[in-house]
């Protein structure tokens, strides 16, 4: 293996040194370029992502922290003027939790910590302000572990409960962010800032907070609410005029054709929230018992009237003809009440923020594309696809117009021209590329070429340079003749020695050598 190596970096190193002085430079410029090339990726690759350990830190804790890190080689750095440490994103659990069963940061101002030095004699307002304090930096670290913030601030108003009233006076919170640089909060990650506060505070209300980021741009508005995913008024009437407009132009494209039509869309939907209690009274069945049933029963029995019972006095004062009579007295009445079984029903129904009030829609269709179509079948068409009530008030219009072209062909023009420069641009840089490489793999093949025709040159010395020494030997062993028996051995492996002692000089030292053969050629022999 080693004498493998040994000559694999022989060879090497004979082929860099029959480079040219160019093919020697462009061989060292981009051995370099490599290099710090595979430098910056493995270190693009080998560093970490990085996360606020701790924010807010006083001098002294920032010093201690920094201390420790170094002690036990986590890798740090401080941003915020010093007052913020910041380590691996999956090192800053296990780092907290290593540095607090040490005591660190032992004199922090944030958090519940500002709660561990209170005695009896502490007043009441100097409580009150250290919870409000604490409530405030405990939240800020939680709203600091939402990927994409970078630091928080967070302040709490919460007046102080009276006894004596009925009606409190709200708690309020601000919410102050500092987002990593390209980084945007979206609906649901302020939402999730607005209810972790609200549902950290007693009686805080999700609508008395208010989230802003550091460029004052308010992200959470109390006056528009938190009903929903996030969503406010405006943008829930958006995205459903979004989804009905690409509803219906998805079906047009299929009828005229892409781009031979343009839609818009007007809804109107109603966000107030309804409640309806219903009570219905049932008819009971024929065949239901009833639940109670009375009946009465009343008779009585008298004399006839048979006695004259007197006249009518005339105008003489006579009393005129005698009245009686001959009916019976008695009396008979039956009654009969039942109660049946009626059924109640009760229903109460509330109605969901967001129902549709009202739809408009206006098409306009290109009169080429739509010249064999009627403009009402597409208008019917798009009534039965979005559902359309006239009785609500809901409108379609299909218009058919011609449309312009002019600024469709312009850019149509300037988009081929971008792609053909594209393409022109892409077809140099390919042509230079082949030149480039084509070039080295010249350079390369000629440089192997070369080094083949050396390698062959100093074969063909070393083996002439070995055939004078046999002949020379050869001569002097005629002379020495007596002497060749007990020699034999010896010399074959002196002649083996002084083979590998030539093939070793003519690569270290071909022009020497050369030198030399051309000194014997001319020397006269004796």
């Amino acid at each position: 293996m080693r004498t493998k190596l040994t000559s694999s970096l022989a060879q090497a190193r004979g082929t860099f040194s029959e480079f040219t002085v160019g093919q020697k430079a462009v061989a060292i410029v981009g051995g370099g370029a490599l290099l710090i090339a595979a430098f910056l990726v493995f270190r693009w690759v080998a560093t970490p992502t990085y996360a606020p350990l701790y924010s807010s830190l006083s001098g002294a804790d920032a010093s201690a922290v920094i201390d420790e890190l170094e002690t036990e080689g986590v890798p740090y750095k401080i941003t915020g003027n010093g007052s913020t440490v910041m380590v691996p994103r999956s090192d800053v659990y296990s780092t907290r939790i290593a540095l607090s069963g040490k005591g660190l940061p032992a004199s922090s101002d944030t958090g519940y910590s500002l709660l561990d030095d209170q005695d009896l004699s502490t007043s009441e307002f100097k409580e009150q302000t250290d919870f409000k304090r604490a409530m405030e930096g405990e939240l800020s670290n939680t709203v600091e572990a939402i990927d994409g913030v970078r630091t928080a601030v967070v302040h709490l108003a919460m007046p102080e409960k009276e006894v004596f009233t009925d009606e409190q006076d709200p708690a309020t919170a601000s919410v102050l962010v500092d987002t990593s640089p390209g980084t945007t909060l979206d609906d649901e990650q302020v939402q999730a800032i607005v209810h972790l506060v609200a549902s950290s505070i007693d009686g805080l209300d999700p609508k008395k907070v208010t989230v802003a980021d550091s460029t004052g741009k308010v992200l959470s508005n109390p006056e528009e609410g938190t009903d929903g995913v996030a969503s406010t008024r405006a943008k829930a009437v958006e995205q459903y005029q979004s989804s009905v407009q690409a509803k219906i132009q998805a079906l047009l494209d299929k009828v005229v054709g892409p781009g031979n039509s343009s839609l818009a869309v007007t809804a109107q939907l109603d966000f107030d929230k309804a409640v309806t209690e219903t009570n219905e009274y049932l008819q009971p069945a024929d065949d239901a018992p009833p639940l109670t049933s009375a009946e009465t029963s009343e008779v009585y029995t008298g004399a006839a009237a048979d006695d004259e019972v007197g006249g009518v006095p005339g105008p003489t004062g006579d009393m005129g003809e005698d009245a009686t009579t001959d009916a019976d007295s008695s009396y008979s009445n039956t009654s009969r009440t039942v109660d049946n079984p009626y059924g109640t029903r009760a229903e109460r129904r509330e109605s969901a923020a967001g129902a549709l009030e009202q739809l408009n829609i206006s098409a306009a269709v290109d009169a080429t594309a739509a010249a064999s179509i009627d403009p009402t079948a597409i208008k019917e068409m798009i009534s039965a696809a979005v559902g359309i009530k006239p009785k609500r008030g809901d409108t379609v219009e299909v218009t058919v117009v011609p449309f312009d072209r002019t600024a469709e062909e312009a850019a149509a023009a300037a988009l081929a021209e971008a792609a053909a420069d594209d393409a022109r641009t892409e077809r140099m840089t390919m042509l230079r590329n082949i030149g480039i490489g084509g070039f080295i793999a010249l350079a390369v093949l000629l440089a192997w070429v070369q080094a083949r025709r050396r390698a062959a040159a100093r074969a063909q010395a070393t083996e002439y340079v070995v055939e004078q020494i046999r002949a020379d030997q050869a001569a002097r062993a005629v002379e020495a003749a007596p002497a060749v028996a007990a020699l034999e051995v010896a010399e074959e492996t002196e002649e083996d020695r002084i083979r590998d002692e030539l093939l070793d000089l003519v690569d270290k030292q071909p022009e020497d050598v050369a030198a030399l053969l051309r000194g014997w050629l001319v020397e006269p022999r004796p």
